[in-house]
């Protein structure tokens, strides 16, 4: 007889997605606030700090990828699989899509 997952299984199913979609819609709203309030023209070392903020966003949501794949196992045994497929979607559709706020133009 098999085990159901339960409803901590399915949180861990949807982690890494979830995690793409908080930071991509952060990085979306700091992007046009950045650009109301003129963030591209402050530099913080070599980048602007419209890009700093949102390359801040998505090395923390990858980090907290890497995270929870580090313990997805520890935590659901034999049932990791899919959530670890998951969170490897989360973490490549993060750097997939944030990526490009680094070498495009911002505003």
């Amino acid at each position: 007889m098999s085990r159901r997952p339960g409803p901590a299984w399915l949180g861990w199913l949807i982690a890494g997605p979830t995690l793409w979609a908080v930071a991509f819609s952060a990085s979306y709203g700091l992007h046009g606030l950045g650009c109301a309030l003129g963030w591209p023209a402050i530099a913080i070392g070599p980048v602007s700090l419209d890009r700093a903020v949102i390359l801040l966003v998505g090395l923390a949501t990858l980090a907290a990828c890497l995270a929870l794949l580090a313990r997805v196992k520890a935590h659901l045994g034999s049932e990791a699989a899919l959530p670890r497929l998951g969170l490897w979607i989360g973490l490549g559709a993060t750097a997939f899509t944030l990526a490009p706020v680094l070498v495009a133009s911002t505003c």
